[in-house]
């Protein structure tokens, strides 16, 4: 294989001349720059990316962490493969489908200096087994917690579901079904006590109507609806866990010759895609900004340069279901 010793020979420039003028780094003279090119291009020459990380100790790569490859976690891998390619990082992805053992091998891979940092989506494993790692590159958390040295870019829920409690109160629901997820995420918690809270501002008996727990696909939704037929319609309103579960609630309730909102109001979260085509109240939830705050914090850490974050904000997108 062609070595840059041999494109700086044939291209008449020394070896840090030829290796500044690939790299891109450092100055080098148009004409020299040409000459390099050219023998470079006449060799096929491809640098060995090993043999370059080695010498400059980073990939310029980054662990991306997660479960599935469902659409809230795609919309996050876009934007962070978005921000990283601009700036000359790539994205390498590990997913993991809730195994420990695999989220293992992505911080054995940043150990190793195969990666330079880890995103992680969501995680099974202890947070001091993974803080233990932050030794070897900075890791950072979609999933909310809070821990000195390993910085999360959640968003905290209580305000978008603050959002669309008031919304339905507005419209002159009074009886919400509330639809939860994980029932151990620290998400659902948030949204569970701004639930309490709305009641208690609103003097709200908050067992009017049931809730529901760890329900998240479209299946679960319109299980919702026969449950509501079939115990003499207890809601007037359903404010679900995400657009998942809210669509499977409007199709169904469609399927069985109901009005929306006039029988129920729906409204979901994280404004989808296919949600506009549901004219579906929806909470945005900026996926993307969360993203772009993950890699600044990476590449400030790398780089060691100080870029700043923008704190994303909830948006209610008012739609016919409501």
């Amino acid at each position: 294989m062609t070595n840059i010793k041999e494109i700086a020979k044939r291209a008449g420039v020394s070896p840090s001349t030829a290796s500044r003028a690939l790299s891109g780094r450092g100055y080098v003279s148009e004409e020299k720059k040409r000459l390099v090119l050219a023998a470079a291009e006449e060799f096929d020459y491809a640098p060995n990316l090993n043999a370059v990380s080695l010498k400059t100790g980073s990939t310029r790569r980054i662990g991306l962490v997660a479960p599935r490859f469902a659409e809230p976690v795609s919309l996050f891998t876009s934007g962070l493969v978005r921000a990283a390619e601009a700036n000359g990082y790539t994205v390498t992805l590990f997913m993991t489908g809730s195994d420990i053992s695999k989220e293992t091998e992505a911080l054995e891979a940043l150990r190793r200096k195969q990666v330079d940092a880890l995103v992680f989506v969501v995680f099974w494993s202890d947070l001091s087994t993974i803080a233990e790692y932050v030794k070897y590159g900075p890791i950072v958390s979609w999933q909310r917690l809070v821990h000195e040295a390993i910085p999360s870019v959640f968003m905290n829920q209580y305000d978008g579901y603050t959002l669309a409690l008031e919304h339905l109160y507005a419209r002159g629901y009074r009886r919400i079904c509330n639809v939860y997820g994980d029932s151990q995420r620290l998400n659902t918690q948030s949204r569970i006590e701004a639930f309490a809270d709305f009641c208690r501002k609103y003097d709200l008996d908050p067992h009017a109507c049931p809730s529901f727990q760890n329900t998240d696909t479209s299946g679960d939704g319109e299980k919702l609806v026969r449950w509501w037929l079939e115990n003499g319609r207890p809601a007037d309103a359903f404010a679900c866990t995400n657009d998942w579960v809210a669509s499977g609630i409007v199709a169904e309730a469609r399927r069985s010759g109901l009005r929306i909102p006039e029988d129920f109001a729906v409204c979901g979260f994280d404004n989808l895609d296919f949600a506009h085509l549901l004219d579906l109240t929806t909470i945005h939830y900026p996926v993307d900004e969360q993203a772009n705050n993950a890699f600044a914090i990476i590449r400030s850490r790398i780089e060691e340069i100080e870029l700043p974050t923008r704190p994303p904000v909830f948006r209610l997108v008012e739609r016919l279901t409501t």
